[in-house]
């Protein structure tokens, strides 16, 4: 189901420029320039109304966040609440995945997330999923040499292909859960999905993928 559109969401946006990172692509290879710092750059792609971006931005001072999400009607959320105490390490911005190689330069990117992404029907819209080879190989143009992947859902038929899809590119899988929250990992945050799932009932599935090394490093 789509949000519905929000109200005056250009003066809203405009209200939180503190927080916001308006025409991304002008932004291309400048990112740290925008932070005022070289400190890692680790992306979300679908921050949703923003709980675990605000989250990690709080737990990792040392660490720049870049929340990206296409609707806007989740965004304004996101952003305004984020606005009611900037964190100097963090910014909101609004543009599709498809755009990626677009807003970030090769080897930009330190970390990229993945929370929750939808998991569209394999045999009809695979092409869609953020885990599929194609964005795959988008990843793996603007992470670092040593740059990694984390993807966390509540689907387990999704979780699955999108291992498969992973260790197909060639990427080396570490730290798999296959029930999060009764695990050893530390320092999880969750989003309002996650949250709204695991109360539930529904087992929370994460995994850590390391970007592959050049051709050149891996003979």
């Amino acid at each position: 189901m789509r949000m519905r559109k929000k109200k005056n969401l250009d003066v809203r946006f405009a209200a939180c420029a503190d927080v916001m990172a308006f025409e991304p692509k002008e932004k291309r290879g400048k990112w740290r320039a925008l932070f005022g710092n070289d400190h890692p750059l680790h992306l979300e792609i679908g921050c949703g109304k923003g709980r675990f971006a605000i989250g990690m931005a709080e737990q990792h001072p040392e660490v720049n966040f870049i929340a990206v999400e296409r609707e806007e009607g989740a965004l304004i959320m996101a952003a305004e609440r984020c606005q009611q105490q900037p964190l100097p390490n963090l910014r909101f911005v609004s543009f599709d995945a498809a755009e990626l190689r677009e807003v970030f330069a090769p080897g930009e990117v330190d970390r990229i997330y993945l929370n929750f992404s939808d998991p569209w029907p394999p045999n009809r819209q695979r092409k869609r999923r953020l885990t599929w080879r194609a964005y795959l190989e988008v990843y793996d143009e603007i992470l670092k040499q040593q740059g990694d992947l984390c993807f966390k859902t509540d689907n387990q038929r999704f979780f699955e292909w999108s291992l498969a899809e992973i260790c197909q590119f060639g990427w080396l899988i570490q730290n798999i859960s296959l029930d999060l929250h009764h695990s050893d990992f530390e320092g999880n945050v969750m989003t309002e999905y996650e949250e709204k799932f695991s109360s539930e009932g529904a087992r929370i599935y994460r995994l850590e993928a390391r970007r592959r090394l050049p051709e050149f490093l891996r003979k």
